[in-house]
Protein backbone atom coordinates (compact mmCIF):
# COMPACT_ATOMS: atom_id res chain seq x y z
CA UNK A 1 0.00 0.00 0.00
CA UNK A 2 1.46 3.38 -1.00
CA UNK A 3 1.11 6.57 1.03
CA UNK A 4 -1.78 7.93 -1.05
CA UNK A 5 -3.78 4.74 -0.58
CA UNK A 6 -3.06 4.77 3.14
CA UNK A 7 -4.27 8.35 3.50
CA UNK A 8 -7.51 7.52 1.71
CA UNK A 9 -8.02 4.45 3.86
CA UNK A 10 -7.36 6.21 7.18
CA UNK A 11 -9.57 9.14 6.27
CA UNK A 12 -12.48 6.83 5.45
CA UNK A 13 -11.85 4.70 8.53
CA UNK A 14 -11.76 7.73 10.79
CA UNK A 15 -15.11 8.95 9.53
CA UNK A 16 -16.67 5.51 9.77
CA UNK A 17 -15.48 5.17 13.35
CA UNK A 18 -17.25 8.41 14.20
CA UNK A 19 -20.49 7.19 12.59
CA UNK A 20 -20.53 10.13 10.23
CA UNK A 21 -20.68 10.33 6.42
CA UNK A 22 -17.74 11.38 4.28
CA UNK A 23 -19.21 14.89 4.11
CA UNK A 24 -18.50 15.23 7.83
CA UNK A 25 -14.94 16.11 6.89
CA UNK A 26 -16.08 19.40 5.40
CA UNK A 27 -15.68 21.40 8.58
CA UNK A 28 -14.48 25.01 8.49
CA UNK A 29 -11.29 25.49 10.49
CA UNK A 30 -12.11 28.74 12.27
CA UNK A 31 -11.50 30.21 15.68
CA UNK A 32 -14.17 29.90 18.34
CA UNK A 33 -16.20 32.96 19.36
CA UNK A 34 -16.22 31.83 22.98
CA UNK A 35 -13.46 30.75 25.34
CA UNK A 36 -11.14 28.29 23.62
CA UNK A 37 -10.69 26.45 26.93
CA UNK A 38 -14.40 25.88 27.53
CA UNK A 39 -16.47 26.86 24.47
CA UNK A 40 -20.20 26.45 23.93
CA UNK A 41 -22.09 25.14 20.91
CA UNK A 42 -21.96 25.40 18.00
CA UNK A 43 -18.46 24.07 18.35
CA UNK A 44 -15.70 24.80 15.84
CA UNK A 45 -12.21 23.46 15.18
CA UNK A 46 -9.66 25.82 16.74
CA UNK A 47 -6.82 26.76 14.38
CA UNK A 48 -3.40 25.32 15.04
CA UNK A 49 -1.11 27.79 16.82
CA UNK A 50 1.72 26.85 14.41
CA UNK A 51 2.18 25.69 10.83
CA UNK A 52 1.42 22.10 9.83
CA UNK A 53 5.12 21.38 9.28
CA UNK A 54 6.35 23.22 12.39
CA UNK A 55 6.78 20.05 14.47
CA UNK A 56 8.95 18.20 11.96
CA UNK A 57 10.91 15.97 12.08
CA UNK A 58 9.08 14.64 15.15
CA UNK A 59 5.51 14.94 13.80
CA UNK A 60 5.20 15.28 10.03
CA UNK A 61 3.18 17.81 8.06
CA UNK A 62 0.85 15.30 6.39
CA UNK A 63 -0.09 13.73 9.73
CA UNK A 64 -0.86 17.15 11.20
CA UNK A 65 -3.05 18.10 8.24
CA UNK A 66 -5.06 14.88 8.41
CA UNK A 67 -5.19 14.81 12.20
CA UNK A 68 -6.29 18.41 12.67
CA UNK A 69 -8.48 19.08 9.63
CA UNK A 70 -10.01 15.67 9.00
CA UNK A 71 -10.13 13.73 12.26
CA UNK A 72 -10.69 16.66 14.64
CA UNK A 73 -13.02 18.21 12.07
CA UNK A 74 -15.18 15.08 12.02
CA UNK A 75 -15.46 15.05 15.83
CA UNK A 76 -16.67 18.65 15.83
CA UNK A 77 -19.25 18.16 13.09
CA UNK A 78 -20.59 14.98 14.67
CA UNK A 79 -20.71 16.57 18.14
CA UNK A 80 -22.78 19.50 16.89
CA UNK A 81 -25.19 17.06 15.25
CA UNK A 82 -25.34 14.77 18.29
CA UNK A 83 -26.35 17.50 20.77
CA UNK A 84 -29.10 19.03 18.64
CA UNK A 85 -32.42 18.91 20.47
CA UNK A 86 -30.86 17.59 23.69
CA UNK A 87 -30.19 19.27 27.06
CA UNK A 88 -26.48 19.18 26.15
CA UNK A 89 -27.02 21.83 23.46
CA UNK A 90 -26.92 24.69 25.98
CA UNK A 91 -23.89 23.47 27.91
CA UNK A 92 -20.23 24.32 27.62
CA UNK A 93 -17.86 21.60 26.46
CA UNK A 94 -16.57 20.85 29.97
CA UNK A 95 -20.11 20.73 31.33
CA UNK A 96 -20.99 18.19 28.65
CA UNK A 97 -18.02 16.03 29.61
CA UNK A 98 -18.93 16.18 33.31
CA UNK A 99 -22.44 14.91 32.53
CA UNK A 100 -21.95 12.18 29.91
CA UNK A 101 -22.47 8.60 31.03
CA UNK A 102 -22.00 5.11 29.61
CA UNK A 103 -25.63 5.09 28.39
CA UNK A 104 -26.12 4.37 24.70
CA UNK A 105 -28.02 7.63 24.23
CA UNK A 106 -24.88 9.54 25.26
CA UNK A 107 -22.50 7.53 23.09
CA UNK A 108 -22.16 9.97 20.21
CA UNK A 109 -21.88 12.92 22.56
CA UNK A 110 -19.34 11.16 24.74
CA UNK A 111 -17.09 10.07 21.87
CA UNK A 112 -17.25 13.26 19.84
CA UNK A 113 -17.26 15.61 22.82
CA UNK A 114 -14.20 13.87 24.17
CA UNK A 115 -12.59 13.93 20.74
CA UNK A 116 -13.12 17.68 20.44
CA UNK A 117 -11.85 18.50 23.93
CA UNK A 118 -8.88 16.14 23.80
CA UNK A 119 -7.62 17.42 20.46
CA UNK A 120 -8.21 21.09 21.28
CA UNK A 121 -6.03 20.58 24.36
CA UNK A 122 -3.45 18.48 22.54
CA UNK A 123 -2.65 21.15 19.93
CA UNK A 124 -1.81 23.69 22.66
CA UNK A 125 0.52 21.23 24.41
CA UNK A 126 2.77 20.92 21.36
CA UNK A 127 5.29 23.54 20.29
CA UNK A 128 7.99 23.90 17.65
CA UNK A 129 9.89 26.03 20.15
CA UNK A 130 12.14 24.10 22.51
CA UNK A 131 10.85 24.53 26.05
CA UNK A 132 11.81 22.95 29.37
CA UNK A 133 9.89 22.48 32.61
CA UNK A 134 10.58 25.16 35.20
CA UNK A 135 12.23 24.37 38.52
CA UNK A 136 8.83 24.80 40.19
CA UNK A 137 7.12 22.27 37.94
CA UNK A 138 10.06 19.86 38.14
CA UNK A 139 9.89 20.03 41.92
CA UNK A 140 6.18 19.20 41.89
CA UNK A 141 6.78 16.28 39.52
CA UNK A 142 9.68 15.00 41.61
CA UNK A 143 7.58 15.22 44.76
CA UNK A 144 4.86 12.98 43.36
CA UNK A 145 6.88 10.61 41.16
CA UNK A 146 10.32 10.46 42.78
CA UNK A 147 12.13 12.11 39.86
CA UNK A 148 11.40 13.69 36.49
CA UNK A 149 12.81 10.59 34.79
CA UNK A 150 10.44 8.31 36.73
CA UNK A 151 7.53 10.51 35.69
CA UNK A 152 8.54 10.25 32.04
CA UNK A 153 8.86 6.49 32.34
CA UNK A 154 5.40 6.20 33.88
CA UNK A 155 3.88 8.49 31.26
CA UNK A 156 5.57 6.53 28.46
CA UNK A 157 4.24 3.28 29.90
CA UNK A 158 0.72 4.73 30.06
CA UNK A 159 0.92 5.46 26.35
CA UNK A 160 2.54 2.18 25.39
CA UNK A 161 0.20 -0.03 27.41
CA UNK A 162 -3.06 1.64 26.35
CA UNK A 163 -4.63 -1.20 24.37
CA UNK A 164 -5.91 0.03 21.03
CA UNK A 165 -6.79 3.70 20.71
CA UNK A 166 -6.63 6.13 23.60
CA UNK A 167 -4.70 8.77 25.51
CA UNK A 168 -2.02 9.15 28.18
CA UNK A 169 -2.53 11.95 30.72
CA UNK A 170 -0.77 13.90 33.44
CA UNK A 171 -3.52 15.18 35.72
CA UNK A 172 -3.82 17.33 38.82
CA UNK A 173 -6.00 15.94 41.58
CA UNK A 174 -6.98 17.07 45.08
CA UNK A 175 -4.22 18.82 46.98
CA UNK A 176 -2.39 19.53 43.69
CA UNK A 177 -1.29 15.88 43.57
CA UNK A 178 -0.05 14.80 40.15
CA UNK A 179 -0.99 11.45 38.64
CA UNK A 180 -0.50 9.65 35.34
CA UNK A 181 -3.40 7.71 33.85
CA UNK A 182 -4.57 6.46 30.47
CA UNK A 183 -8.05 6.30 28.98
CA UNK A 184 -9.52 4.39 26.02
CA UNK A 185 -10.88 5.96 22.85
CA UNK A 186 -11.76 9.64 23.46
CA UNK A 187 -12.51 9.37 27.19
CA UNK A 188 -10.74 11.86 29.43
CA UNK A 189 -10.28 12.74 33.14
CA UNK A 190 -13.14 15.28 33.04
CA UNK A 191 -15.74 12.54 32.46
CA UNK A 192 -16.76 12.20 36.09
CA UNK A 193 -19.34 9.48 35.47
CA UNK A 194 -16.96 7.30 33.46
CA UNK A 195 -13.30 7.46 34.53
CA UNK A 196 -12.04 6.00 37.79
CA UNK A 197 -9.42 8.67 38.49
CA UNK A 198 -10.65 12.20 37.90
CA UNK A 199 -8.59 15.35 37.66
CA UNK A 200 -7.57 18.35 35.61
CA UNK A 201 -5.50 17.33 32.57
CA UNK A 202 -2.32 19.36 32.06
CA UNK A 203 -0.43 17.10 29.63
CA UNK A 204 -1.93 14.74 27.06
CA UNK A 205 -0.65 12.37 24.41
CA UNK A 206 -2.84 11.00 21.63
CA UNK A 207 -1.94 7.35 20.95
CA UNK A 208 -4.58 6.69 18.30
CA UNK A 209 -2.87 5.30 15.21
CA UNK A 210 -3.99 8.28 13.12
CA UNK A 211 -1.70 10.44 15.30
CA UNK A 212 1.49 8.68 14.24
CA UNK A 213 1.06 5.89 11.69
CA UNK A 214 2.17 7.73 8.54
CA UNK A 215 5.61 8.37 10.02
CA UNK A 216 6.07 5.70 12.69
CA UNK A 217 3.87 2.87 11.34
CA UNK A 218 3.41 0.35 14.19
CA UNK A 219 6.26 1.78 16.30
CA UNK A 220 4.23 3.58 18.93
CA UNK A 221 7.16 3.72 21.41
CA UNK A 222 9.21 5.69 18.85
CA UNK A 223 6.38 8.20 18.48
CA UNK A 224 6.09 8.52 22.26
CA UNK A 225 9.83 9.15 22.60
CA UNK A 226 9.66 11.80 19.85
CA UNK A 227 6.77 13.54 21.62
CA UNK A 228 9.07 14.83 24.37
CA UNK A 229 10.89 16.98 21.80
CA UNK A 230 7.77 19.06 21.09
CA UNK A 231 6.09 19.37 24.51
CA UNK A 232 5.02 22.91 25.30
CA UNK A 233 6.14 23.03 28.94
CA UNK A 234 5.07 26.66 29.28
CA UNK A 235 1.49 25.60 28.57
CA UNK A 236 1.75 22.61 30.91
CA UNK A 237 2.89 24.87 33.75
CA UNK A 238 0.16 27.41 33.05
CA UNK A 239 -2.45 24.67 33.32
CA UNK A 240 -0.80 23.30 36.47
CA UNK A 241 -0.92 26.74 38.11
CA UNK A 242 -4.59 27.16 37.17
CA UNK A 243 -5.67 23.67 38.27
Amino acid sequence: MNKREFIKLTSLAGVAALSGPLSSLAVPVTSAKTSSDDPKAPFVVPPLPYAYDALEPYIDKMTMELHHDKHHGAYVKNLNEAIKGTPFATLSLEEILHKVTTADKDKGIRNNGGGHYNHSLFWTLLSPKKTTPSDKLKAAITKDFGSFEKFQEKFNDAGKTQFGSGWAWLIVGPGKKLSVINTPNQDNPLMHNIVKEKGTPILALDVWEHAYYLKYQNKRPDYINAFWNVVNWDEVEKRYNNA
